[in-house]
């Protein structure tokens, strides 16, 4: 696990400590913000299910303007500090040690540009977590994008009141489902 691009471009990370955490590799991160390109620069960044905080870290490392990491495993946050830490883009972020789902019942301060979803595989929370944020608006902002990773096996449709999936992408093992606002 590196960052990929930008500010802390080739400063490796600390992998998971803990078996609940899944890292996304190299080439999905890759794959993943070729696609985001430009919406990454001066972005209000989201990393849901955060874990280590890889994909958050790369966005501040491109230039995103702030990401908020939200992760209630223990080893996770600590490794996820240690991994701001050592970038050096701590001062860019903010770290919550909660539970996803009590995060996103609560009104956003300010909505975000990209907000990323990876849970756990195969315990159906990326749903869950997507019918919150589409019952909350508020959240996402006007031009923003959702994107869920999971195993390419779990993605579905959804019924969705404001969010509509407008892509779904394969890498091997990984899928990533884009969604926007209808």
């Amino acid at each position: 696990m590196r960052v990929i691009t930008g500010t802390a471009r080739g400063t490796k990370l600390r992998p998971p400590s803990s078996d609940g955490t899944r890292p996304i590799s190299d080439r999905g991160k890759e794959a993943l913000f070729s696609i985001l390109g430009q919406r990454i620069p001066a972005s209000r960044f989201l990393d849901l299910f955060a874990g280590t905080g890889g994909v958050g870290i790369e966005a501040l490392s491109r230039g995103a303007l702030s990401a908020t990491f939200v992760e209630n495993g223990d080893v996770a946050l600590r490794d996820l500090r240690w991994n701001l830490e050592r970038t050096r883009l701590d001062d860019a972020a903010v770290v919550l040690g909660q539970d996803v789902f009590h995060y996103l019942k609560r009104p956003p301060a300010d909505p975000f540009d990209v907000i990323f979803v990876a849970p756990p595989q195969w315990k159906e929370l990326w749903e869950p977590t997507v019918q919150l944020i589409d019952a909350a608006p508020a959240w996402l902002a006007e031009d923003g994008v959702v994107v869920v990773q999971t195993d390419p096996k779990e993605i579905h449709d959804l019924e969705l009141e404001h969010l509509e999936r407008r892509d779904v992408r394969r890498y091997g093992g990984v899928a990533f489902a884009f969604y926007t606002s209808s």
